[in-house]
């Protein structure tokens, strides 16, 4: 039986929240070789046990780190993997109206899950923060297999890197899948129950106007699906049934702004109906996102968090826009199958978005308040 803490509640949230000045400053100072690696941990260690409290005050039973020992959501994952280095691109990621700090993933040698690996590491101590608590579930969020690969082939620096060591992306998806699955299962084995997947890279696909770029550079927007879901289904192979595997895609969340745009349409007949996950957790906050209509897509039985609560500004939604979003996507999938939630996370790097942390909870309450008036 999966875990279904989230499908009893209703509400939830998708896991950053934003740093803390004390923090942002022990990571300026690490890096400026002023504190050490276990200075940095320290504070580290204190601001998230600070967290978890204040998340189990506001009512959420399930928990995450805030990803403060990140400096992105998913680049601190792949360098944690063998046969990865940390490199500098003359470039960032490009946002609608901001770039973002240049720093990207290359492969080097033969890609491997290592025994130390950061998210690793990172859960074994969340999980020690609750595991005298049966009410309170920790959930690890980690980039998904197609996002790593999608980095991999970012530029023609990675391209021409990655290729000395694969020649083919048969022998490149087995490995992703593999390193990701030993993750996924030594996770479980330090007592992991809830694992997410988030994943930018449906988002850019829904883009048109990204995507007729794409098209003329020679790629098929039905090949590269098919190459995102082999990716992605390869590490979600032989797992225990207690694992809860959920995805959440999103078009870009940084600095409160966005990198995509478009509905669901193109991609539901892959990520929906293909993907081995057993909930998707969707932005629906703005126009940007499209309808509903492609949920019609969604498998019986599987769940669907709809993010229409916003985590890139502080005004706060009114609940009775709430209410009748959530009711209307019981056109498509059942409420006993909906749950509520922000859009995407507060923080997805370092920076963090344009609210302060008063707003960002006042964020979280309504979710949770508006979730206990639909599904009483």
């Amino acid at each position: 039986m999966v875990n279904s803490t989230v499908t009893k509640l209703h509400y939830d949230i998708v896991g950053s929240f934003l740093r803390p000045d004390e923090l942002k400053k022990a990571r300026e100072d690490f890096h400026s070789k002023k504190i050490t690696a276990e200075e940095l941990q320290k504070v580290e260690n204190d601001l998230i046990s600070r967290l978890v409290e204040k998340e189990k005050e506001s009512g959420l039973k399930i928990v995450t780190d805030g990803e403060f020992r990140r400096s992105y959501w998913h680049l601190d994952t792949f360098w944690g993997f063998e046969g990865i280095e940390h490199v500098k691109p003359s470039h960032g990621y490009l946002f609608h109206d901001e770039e973002t700090r240049a720093d990207s993933a290359r492969v080097v040698g033969k890609i491997k899950f290592k025994e130390d690996h950061p998210d690793l590491l990172a859960y074994k101590f969340l999980a020690k923060l609750v595991e005298n608590d049966s009410e309170i579930t920790a959930r690890q969020s980690i980039p998904a297999p197609a996002q790593f690969y999608s980095e991999l082939v970012r530029d023609e620096a990675n391209t021409e890197a990655l290729r000395k060591v694969y020649q083919d992306d048969d022998e490149l998806i087995a490995d992703i899948g593999t390193a990701y699955h030993e993750l996924i299962l030594a996770l479980y084995e330090a007592g992991c129950r809830d694992i997410k997947l988030d994943d930018c890279t449906w988002g850019m696909v829904v883009d048109n106007n990204y995507w007729a770029t794409r098209a003329s550079e020679g790629l098929d927007r039905q090949e590269i699906q098919k190459v995102y879901l082999k990716v992605n289904n390869a590490a979600l192979v032989d797992l225990p049934d207690d694992l809860r595997i959920s995805t959440h895609v999103c078009r870009g969340n940084y600095h409160s702004t966005w990198a995509a745009s478009g509905g669901y349409a193109p991609v539901a007949d892959y990520l929906f109906a293909k993907e081995n996950v057993s909930a998707f957790y969707l932005e629906f906050d703005d126009n940007r996102s499209g309808d509903f209509a492609p949920l019609t897509k969604v498998p019986e039985g599987k769940d669907v968090v709809l993010g229409l609560v916003t985590s890139k500004h502080p005004e706060l939604e009114s609940p009775e826009s709430l209410i009748a979003r959530v009711n209307e996507a019981t056109q498509y999938v059942p409420l006993e199958h909906l749950q509520l939630s922000t859009q995407c996370g507060f923080a997805s790097t370092e920076e963090g978005n344009k609210l302060s942390p008063e707003q960002q909870w006042a964020k979280i309450k309504l979710v949770i308040d508006t979730s206990k008036q639909i599904w009483k």
